[in-house]
């Protein structure tokens, strides 16, 4: 009995240094570091007017009796990402290490631009695509570059966004434009690239509006 209960004290004591060694070398370790900051693409859509009141357009767009979808945004090789793109010469990309979109931009301007062509009250329904109501016309857009330059003071936030419409049932491209806008930034930080950039995309949005009011049939 009596060598019974010196090898579990033994024991104990072997566990109460393992947990003291362990402690210690925790307390040795660096802090793990603070989250990434998140950002949203999104633009004041309430701002956005209807087709009655869209700059550009040659006459007050009558509502089209039609079905609008809009395709799943795509983007050029290096903006195709989550990560907040930065550039400070020419030809190349640089990324922030803390600071990062809450998904990549063009997953977040699909919806974005669906409610702007919605509220444009150009077309009977505006849709997402895919979706199981027949359109007529699909926009398809790509976003060629959305970056803060830095290579400028202030730095500026460029925007630039292709845009087809196309008819569905011919397939035929019925007008195709290129959207860029400029916007400086009020801080040189990430914060103030995300604010130039939804600044930017209002203008975007509304100069899209009209161009699918323009030419749709």
């Amino acid at each position: 009995m009596k060598s019974n209960h010196l090898v579990w004290r033994a024991r104990r004591a072997a566990c109460a240094l393992a947990m003291t060694l362990l402690g210690g070398c925790s307390a040795l370790l660096p802090p793990p570091p603070p989250p990434d900051n998140l950002y949203l693409l999104e633009a004041g859509l309430t701002q956005i007017p209807p087709s009655a009141s869209i700059p550009n357009t040659r006459t007050a767009a009558p509502k089209r009796d039609l079905v609008l979808a809009v395709g799943m945004p795509r983007a050029r090789a290096g903006f195709d990402t989550a990560q907040m793109i930065w550039v400070r010469h020419a030809h190349g990309l640089e990324v922030y290490s803390r600071n990062r979109w809450a998904d990549t931009p063009a997953r977040m301007l699909a919806p974005l631009l669906a409610q702007a062509l919605e509220r444009s009250g150009t077309f009977h329904a505006v849709v997402q695509s895919p979706s199981a109501v027949s359109a007529a016309l699909r926009l398809d857009t790509e976003i060629i570059r959305l970056q803060q330059d830095f290579s400028v003071h202030p730095s500026r936030v460029q925007f630039t966004l292709n845009a087809q419409l196309i008819d569905i049932g011919t397939r035929r491209v019925i007008a195709s434009a290129e959207f860029d806008e400029t916007e400086n930034t009020a801080t040189e930080d990430a914060y103030g690239g995300v604010r130039a950039a939804n600044l930017a995309l209002e203008r975007l949005l509304v100069r899209l509006a009209a161009f699918c009011a323009e030419h749709a049939p």
